[in-house]
């Protein structure tokens, strides 16, 4: 039996991710840290969608924390035709507010992880009539973000990563995308402790995680490289390839400080 396995499920774009896959049939694995809220959101989609929901929780940021969601999907024969890396969190305020250990536990959990599971399962996704990597960056990718500098940096890997992977595979039965939602009404803000004009800049322009999901399940299987998900987040990104790398940086540390 063929599964989507999903991290960063238990809330926000990865929930809205799964109850989407699981509407379309997709059986699903759920990934994430809190164990009550994986098992509810497991229960709820069993029942409402009658797929097969099942679920793993771990912290992601371990170094073997991919090793782990490896060898529990050989364990309990899970086959894995869909893999979404969506779990991530940033940052906020001047890079040295934060400790190094602080710093590289994002970057483990943001790049480090989603790399190798790709690289673990990879194979396993090559012996499937069609299989998908769906990768999770932001528009913050495709600027440098000062007082998010460092998570702006984390999702620059993914989507240049995702590119490149992409085409090292075209021509395979694997396809690659990666998506880039800008301000998304998730727990994304509390967490990076994004200021107050930051908070009020995103509310401007925050999308739902369901509309965000809908967009990158659509791109996922119709086989795009990449897409930027809102009228607005599309023209911000054109705005930085248009403008001086200055004047954008200094507009976007002016929004965080």
């Amino acid at each position: 039996m063929a599964y989507a396995l999903i991290t960063g499920a238990s809330k926000g774009i990865g929930k809205a991710i799964a109850e989407q896959l699981a509407a379309k049939k997709f059986n699903v694995l759920l990934i994430a840290r809190s164990e009550d809220a994986l098992k509810k959101t497991a229960n709820e989609i069993a029942e409402k969608y009658k797929v097969e929901a099942n679920y793993l929780a771990l912290d992601l940021s371990l170094n073997n924390a991919a090793e782990n969601i490896y060898n529990w999907c050989k364990q309990k024969n899970y086959t894995i035709e869909i893999l979404i890396n969506n779990a991530g969190y940033g940052l906020s305020g001047p890079f040295e507010k934060y400790s190094y250990a602080e710093n590289l536990n994002m970057m483990l959990l943001n790049m480090v992880t989603p790399v190798q599971l790709c690289q673990l399962f990879l194979p396993d996704l090559k012996l499937q009539p069609k299989s998908y990597i769906l990768n999770i960056a932001s528009s913050a990718a495709y600027q440098a973000v000062p007082n998010l500098s460092l998570y702006a940096a984390t999702k620059s890997f993914v989507l240049s990563f995702s590119r490149g992977l992409r085409q090292e595979l075209a021509g395979t039965n694997v396809s690659v995308t990666c998506v880039c939602p800008g301000a998304t009404d998730t727990d994304f803000a509390n967490r990076a402790q994004i200021g107050e004009k930051g908070l009020k800049a995103a509310e401007k322009v925050n999308m739902t995680p369901a509309s965000v999901a809908k967009i990158a399940l659509k791109s996922m299987f119709a086989g795009e490289a990449e897409v930027i998900t809102g009228v607005i987040n599309k023209l911000g990104a054109f705005m930085v390839w248009l403008l001086p790398k200055g004047l954008v940086e200094k507009t976007a540390m002016k929004i965080y400080q």
